[in-house]
């Protein structure tokens, strides 16, 4: 599930931000591709909507990364515990 978790999140930030295909690699760092905490909140939504799911605040606030943001969104999408990426993000 992982894959097709990471090829989403890497299209949608791509749609979002506008970016050339292939401009966003799973090790891109939210900072190396300009997105500010505005756009952050764009991506949050459009990854919330496209997976169904509600990303919780303390974790969304910590996702610096196009790797952070597939590792939590597995984690919610595999039911593991949400308070665990809670806890992490502190």
């Amino acid at each position: 599930m992982e894959n097709n978790v990471a090829d989403k999140v890497i299209e949608i930030i791509t749609r979002e931000q506008h970016l050339q295909p292939g401009a966003v690699k799973l090790d891109s760092t939210f900072a190396e591709l300009g997105i500010d905490s505005l756009d952050a909140v764009n991506i949050l939504f459009a990854l919330e909507s496209e997976f169904k799911i509600d990303i919780p605040d303390a974790v969304a606030q910590n996702m610096k990364s196009v790797r952070q943001a597939v590792d939590s969104l597995s984690r919610v999408l595999e039911r593991t515990y949400v308070s665990d990426l809670v806890a992490l993000a502190k």
